[in-house]
């Protein structure tokens, strides 16, 4: 096992113990609001720390950017950890059990390993580049929908972002009349994921952070998916709007969306 994949896996499986027994009492929960319609928790926080407190033992050196505390420089920047320690926050609040723990691994600007920890399922995906993603250590081939007739699309609301509202509605629209169905899971990790598990065949949002999807692009790109923002080009780490899946699904996909964009979603 690749080194750093095992450091990984660790800190994910010491916040997934913290996870899950706070999930069980729910008084002990403090929900803080951040901003509209977006909410932390002390159990956020305290994930955070034990996840950096392990990164911390074994690579003191490198540079750690986690959703909550911000960017974490180390003596060595060009291997940065990005960590989102609750991935599903709202879902957890409301003991609604689908959330994760994301971690990926970037060295030198390319993410090179990914953990995505589902404590609820006891379900570990990850990757490391080149070698194929795994769930519980059985690899997946997922990500090979071709069409997007009978195709399950995974997808979240822009409840951040409700000036999109009217587009996304477009989009949404366009694509259900050729697909089979929506999903709406509340944990961006786990849709990716999910492709690369099969059980979806592609995911679109807008406005996503860096922490969202950085573990779970990775598993879902060794499953033999792909990822681009809405035009198809690779500026979904700024602008946090993407699509994924399968080539040709997201061909289907960007094809259905370039007329119904806006010009600040094209960006």
């Amino acid at each position: 096992m690749h080194p750093i994949l095992n450091i990984a896996i660790r800190a994910a499986r010491k916040a997934s113990n913290h996870i899950t027994k706070s999930y069980e009492m729910p008084n002990n929960v403090q929900i803080t609001k951040k901003g509209a319609n977006d909410f932390v928790t002390n159990i956020d926080h305290e994930c955070e720390h034990l996840i950096i407190e392990v990164i911390r033992q074994y690579y003191p050196e490198h540079t750690i950017f986690s959703e909550e505390s911000g960017e974490l420089l180390g003596k060595n920047n060009n291997i940065q950890w990005v960590i989102d320690p609750l991935d599903g926050t709202t879902n957890f609040t409301k003991n609604f059990p689908h959330f994760a723990i994301s971690i990926a691994v970037r060295i030198h600007g390319r993410t090179e390993v990914a953990v995505v920890y589902d404590p609820m399922r006891n379900e570990l995906f990850s990757a490391v580049r080149g070698q194929g993603s795994q769930l519980n250590g059985y690899r997946l081939r997922g990500a090979d929908a071709r069409e997007l007739k009978g195709a399950i699309i995974a997808t979240g609301f822009p409840f951040k972002y409700k000036q999109h509202a009217v587009v996304y509605m477009n989009i949404m629209r366009k694509i259900f009349e050729r697909c089979a169905d929506f999903r709406r899971t509340g944990s961006s990790a786990l849709d990716l994921c999910y492709i690369a598990a099969g059980r979806v065949d592609a995911y679109f949002e807008i406005g996503l952070k860096p922490w969202d999807f950085m573990g779970g692009e990775l598993i879902m790109r060794e499953s033999g998916g792909i990822i681009t923002d809405f035009i198809g080009n690779h500026n979904y780490l700024i602008s946090g709007n993407l699509v994924a899946g399968s080539p040709r699904i997201v061909q289907h996909m960007l094809f259905i969306m370039r007329n119904e964009l806006s010009e600040v979603l094209k960006c």
